[in-house]
């Protein structure tokens, strides 16, 4: 063929345009006769193009072209018309021309030989000239002026084809699970690689994701979407496929008492849910055991498989109650026959309390070890001062209660009772040192050794002093002597005396202070009635408020303070009550005018001057003073 002016359009036919023998066998109805004839009259380049063309219609028409019965228009005509209908995306069938190292290039009836990378082709070295095959049109005209086919996408679209029938039919297919990636996995679908999300590979939550790699399982399409290409399929819908029957059947035998076999699928901190075959089923934490039960996971374990029993069932809410400890009988039902009073035991601390430990001896029998049965000497004010949780430890029996289902249990029933020698350790009149251990508001609780208290009561501290409360006399901490006054073994109880460690000084008292007696005092205590007073020797004696001046006192703390050392005389003396009453008035009575102004001047008394020494009122007394004057003792 000769070269055109523009030398593109022939060049292109001179290199590219290789015709199969097939492609050219079809053309041989065309008249060269004709080709000649319209040379004589038409540049050699135009003639070549128009045979080009000729041959490739011929090849698109199957060799059934009768070359003499159409004009040169009508064929280019038939040419553009055919050539156009192709497009990129199209399938189309072609045949092998020639296979070189790194392209295979096939016939398509197209103005030029599509490209086929030989990467693409398994096997390819097999492929000769003249084989047929399906190919995708990717780009009609690359940079270089190719045209670009694909085999490998070729197989895609007709695998496409399949998936989408899959998925309008909703038919079951088998895939086989390749490798595991973020949020699920990655099968092989016809070839095609699928997504099986994680939440549709069971019915189950899945623990291990690689346990099913290289497996294969039944799947459905349940999604695809066109323009990514994407497919996603499910396991699990046809599980639950599976289930909805069988969850018909179970539901309709379901009853209380009703024993089933299930698999534990989740664990919660209230309880165990338990698939039984389509249908789950809640074991609450208190129905796990008999025993006392922290967590379910003590218990049972995930993908577990265990019996339980129906306990309740409600069929519009479709909720099961379902109870493993209920097949086997209450440990109480038994506890006569394993444990006796006074026998000996070991169990677990399960908890703590204010007032004692409850121990678990075994499951379901539990027994509390109150404080005051902890130790003989130990002063326990919460069990964690002896036991802790988790501990284990020996314990008697001390009583069985079993209607209510109460164990009391004891430690210190251990070791022997010190009280029972505490009647030759501490006998009656017997004088011991002690620490003060506590204060109460009607005495001193005195420790004479570890876990053996007595209690000194406020009226055995002193002889002499009028105690109001035992801080007055002691502190906590401080170590006294004491007397044993009596000891109670029965109740564990040792009265002891302070003050019994000196002899009763009210007898010499009743000589030194009897009635009339004038003696001295310094105040140590103000009263509404009055004023405490300590005397010689170191007894308390009261001063009525009446008797502390001739005119009346109507505010004690403004006019006598603590410390003050008053003139006194014995009023009234009772040995019994160890009772003194003494008088300031009683004893100016008998003084001078001199000494009671000297009296009245440190305790200003209003109107106190306005009275004689002998109590009787002076010139200077009003009829106003005598109405506000008190009657003076007789």
């Amino acid at each position: 063929m000769g070269q055109d002016e523009g030398g593109g359009p022939r060049r292109r036919f001179d290199k590219e345009l290789i015709m199969s023998e097939q492609t050219i066998e079809a053309a041989n109805d065309i008249s060269m006769e004709t080709v000649a004839a319209a040379s004589e009259n038409t540049a050699p380049s135009v003639v070549a193009e128009k045979s080009a063309k000729r041959l490739t219609v011929a090849a698109l028409m199957g060799g059934e072209l009768d070359g003499a019965s159409m004009n040169d228009d009508a064929f280019m005509k038939l040419f553009d018309t055919k050539v156009s209908t192709l497009k990129a995306d199209d399938l189309v069938h072609g045949t092998v021309v020639s296979v070189t190292r790194d392209e295979i290039l096939v016939d398509i009836g197209f103005k030029s030989l599509g490209v086929v990378p030989r990467a693409e082709f398994v096997g390819a070295e097999l492929l000769a000239p003249g084989d047929s095959v399906d190919v995708f049109v990717e780009k009609i005209e690359d940079g270089e002026g190719r045209l670009m086919l694909s085999r490998r996408r070729a197989d895609f679209m007709k695998t496409w084809d399949e998936i989408l029938k899959l998925s309008e039919t909703q038919t079951v297919t088998q895939v086989r699970i390749l490798r595991r990636i973020k949020g699920g996995m990655v099968v092989d679908l016809l070839g095609i690689e699928a997504f099986l999300p994680g939440s549709q590979i069971d019915v189950r939550p899945v623990r291990d994701f690689d346990a099913w790699v290289g497996r294969t399982i039944d799947v459905r399409v349940v999604k695809v979407n066109h323009p990514s290409e994407n497919v996603v399929v499910s396991h699990k819908v046809l599980l639950e496929e599976q289930l909805t029957e069988q969850r018909g059947k179970i539901l309709e035998l379901l009853e209380k008492g009703l024993v089933l076999e299930g698999t534990v699928k989740a664990i919660s901190d209230f309880g165990v849910f338990v698939d039984l075959g389509g249908v789950d089923g809640l074991v609450h934490i208190t129905d796990l055991s008999w025993g006392r039960v922290a967590h379910p996971s003590e218990i049972v374990q995930l993908d577990q498989q265990v019996k339980v029993v129906v306990l309740d069932f409600d069929e519009n809410r479709k909720r099961i109650s379902l109870g493993m400890k209920q097949l086997t009988s209450h440990p109480w039902d038994q506890i006569a026959d394993k444990y006796e009073a006074n026998a000996k035991v070991r169990g677990k601390v399960v908890s703590l309390t204010d007032y004692g430990a409850f121990i678990e001896i075994e499951k379901g029998v539990e027994g509390l070890i109150h404080i005051s049965e902890m130790s003989w000497t130990q002063h326990v004010k919460h069990p964690s001062q002896v036991v802790s949780l988790g501990q284990m430890v020996d314990a008697v029996v001390l009583n069985i209660d079993k209607g209510d289902r109460k164990l009391a249990l004891g430690m210190k029933q251990l070791e022997p009772d010190p009280w029972n020698d505490l009647m030759a350790k501490y006998p009656i009149d017997s004088v011991h040192k002690g620490e003060v251990r506590n204060l109460t508001n009607f005495g001193v609780f005195i420790e004479l050794e570890p876990g053996v208290d007595g209690l000194v009561h406020i009226s055995d501290l002193s002889w002499t002093k009028k105690i109001r409360h035992p801080g007055e006399f002691v502190k906590k901490g401080d170590e006294i002597q004491v007397v044993v006054l009596a000891v109670d073994n029965e109740h564990r109880r040792i009265s002891l005396g302070h003050k019994q460690i000196n002899e009763n000084p009210w007898d010499v008292f009743e000589g030194e202070f009897g009635v009339g007696t004038e003696t001295e005092g310094k105040i140590v205590r103000l009263i509404d009635k009055g004023v405490i007073v300590e005397m010689p020797q170191g007894v308390d004696g009261f001063v009525p408020v009446s008797q502390l001046s001739f005119a009346p006192v109507r505010n004690i703390a403004e006019f006598f303070n603590v410390g003050d050392d008053l003139p006194l005389k014995v009023v009234e003396f009772d040995k019994e009550q160890k009772k003194i009453v003494l008088s300031v008035v009683e004893y100016l009575r008998t003084r001078t005018d001199d000494e009671v102004a000297t009296y009245n001047v440190n305790h200003p008394v209003p109107n106190a001057d306005k009275y004689n020494a002998d109590g009787s009122a002076n010139g200077n007394t009003t009829f106003e003073d005598l109405e506000e004057s008190e009657p003076l003792p007789e």
